[in-house]
């Protein structure tokens, strides 16, 4: 995802994170060359700046984080006022549950509801979010609200 997205939008600058350290160095020798900077990160407490990023994209990795309501936090804390997440991921099922007990990975899947509660709890307002693939994948567009957004007194509209 990575490749793909600085080759289609080459003047990012682009940081992707794992937790785990073999991750990050198979994707720091697939993407050698690229100007991507990969970094060991916890999603549930990330090593960057408050509102440092224009941009928090997740793909397939939430459910990998058994307490995923603090790694939604954190992607509210690094967001810049106006900045989005985008993403998509596994949605509680029958079939998903199924396919991680097997595979032994660490996971807790949700269902749209609660992930729509943790996002609001921690002041993201959901612009997009669809399920799709029967039920099975939650996709998401999410925005940090600017400061434009809460002034009382802004109707939205300039002169």
């Amino acid at each position: 995802m990575a490749e793909a997205i600085i080759k289609s939008h080459g003047q990012v600058n682009l940081t992707t994170t794992d937790v785990d350290l073999a991750m990050v160095q198979a994707a720091q020798r697939s993407l050698a060359g690229l100007p991507i900077e990969t970094r060991q990160a916890d999603a549930t407490a990330l090593p960057f700046a408050d509102e440092s990023f224009d941009t928090v994209l997740s793909f397939l990795m939430l459910h990998h984080v058994v307490e995923w309501e603090q790694a939604v936090a954190e992607v509210a804390r690094v967001l810049r006022p106006g900045g989005l997440f985008v993403g998509y991921d596994l949605l509680s099922s029958r079939v998903a549950n199924w396919l991680h007990r097997v595979d032994g990975s660490p996971h807790r899947l949700f269902e749209a509801a609660a992930f729509e509660s943790a996002l609001q709890q921690v002041g993201l307002e959901p612009l997009r979010l669809r399920s799709t693939r029967g039920g099975l994948v939650l996709r998401f567009v999410v925005q940090k609200p600017s400061i434009a957004d809460h002034n009382p007194g802004n109707s939205g509209y300039s002169t």
